[in-house]
């Protein structure tokens, strides 16, 4: 098979200090690709004109694009409009910005909350726009909706090799542990984490603990973002998952365990539990040859004896 992304090629992360970001430039170094990075002091993507410019400079083989403002319900619900117009600055940046320096290899990441809030389970690429949106992540699910349908227009009116792949929630070594911003796993690492440390003999949690929830760890996720790189050219915006779920109070039990905490877990109802469920059909990114590697359980706790020796003190909510 012919590749789309040559042996040796340059690669420009968008995104790399980030939790999927770093995860994908480590990987494609690994694969012996030479990965361009800029930190956001050196290039905000936001800026069009500077990103048009840093692009027709370096003129990458390819473009990653992994940067993002993310967090979880909380950061979601109080600040809509980052999440809503700082992804679509982004996005419009850099997709125009690699059209314009002539890149033809880019992959866009979205995200799982792109699906309609009631969708079929597990969820397939189909069940894009069928439904209404999860309420507590709608203005960043709409930006990358609007992500998606940018790579299809390139592809559709320029013949761009444009990609686009919906990872589940993700989670390892670089996330982000801030207290307000960060996704749900590393959220209750850290919970679980402060509890022990402070003699705490009972944590409440958000919600009932019943929603169901992916969990792929960033290295699996790379793997798959290098596989499609390679060998996948279609406008389909592939779900990259591991193709298992659980509730979220069997994932509290989880890191209860690896963290070393034996209080009791509560549960606050009156918080938002989110999409009742989210699991990803991954039976398109199976066939390109695609299977995770790392187990839940052994990556939380790898998870956290990364953030003890590295991450405390220096929590983010943008991958930059």
């Amino acid at each position: 098979m012919t590749t789309l992304l040559e042996p040796g090629a340059r690669v420009f992360v968008a995104g790399h200090r980030g939790l999927a970001g770093s995860a994908i430039a480590r990987a494609l170094t690994e694969a012996g690709h030479e990965v361009l990075t800029r930190t956001r002091d050196e290039l905000d993507l936001r800026d069009a004109e500077r990103t048009r410019a840093f692009l027709r400079d370096a003129r990458p083989d390819a473009v990653v694009l992994a940067a993002a403002t993310v967090g979880g319900i909380m950061a979601n619900q109080r600040f809509p409009v980052p999440f809503l117009e700082d992804n679509l600055r982004i996005q419009l940046s850099v997709l125009a910005g690699a059209h314009a320096a002539d890149v033809n290899r880019l992959l866009f990441l979205g995200s799982s909350c792109i699906y309609p809030k009631l969708a079929p389970q597990p969820i397939p690429e189909e069940a894009l726009l069928t439904g209404p949106l999860e309420p507590t992540n709608e203005p960043y699910a709409l930006a990358k909706i609007a992500g998606i349908s940018q790579v299809r227009s390139y592809r559709r009116q320029f013949g761009r090799a444009y990609i686009a792949a919906m990872p589940t929630n993700l989670y390892g070594p670089g996330d982000n542990f801030d207290p307000e911003t960060s996704h749900v796993l590393p959220a209750l690492i850290r919970r679980f984490h402060d509890a022990k440390a402070a003699g705490r003999e009972e944590v409440t949690l958000w919600g009932t603990g019943t929603p169901r929830r992916e969990f792929l760890h960033s290295a699996d996720l790379a793997a798959a973002c290098v596989l499609m790189l390679r060998e996948y050219d279609d406008e389909i915006a592939l779900n990259v998952g591991c193709g298992e779920d659980l509730t979220i109070a069997r994932l509290a039990a989880t890191i209860a365990e690896a963290v070393g905490y034996t209080g009791r877990v509560a549960w606050d109802p009156a918080k938002p539990d989110g999409t009742p469920r989210k699991q990803l059909d991954i039976t398109r990114l199976r066939k390109l040859g695609f299977e995770p590697s790392v187990p839940l359980a052994r990556g939380i706790r790898e998870t956290y004896a990364w953030w003890l020796g590295h991450s405390q003190g220096s929590d983010r909510s943008v991958g930059s």
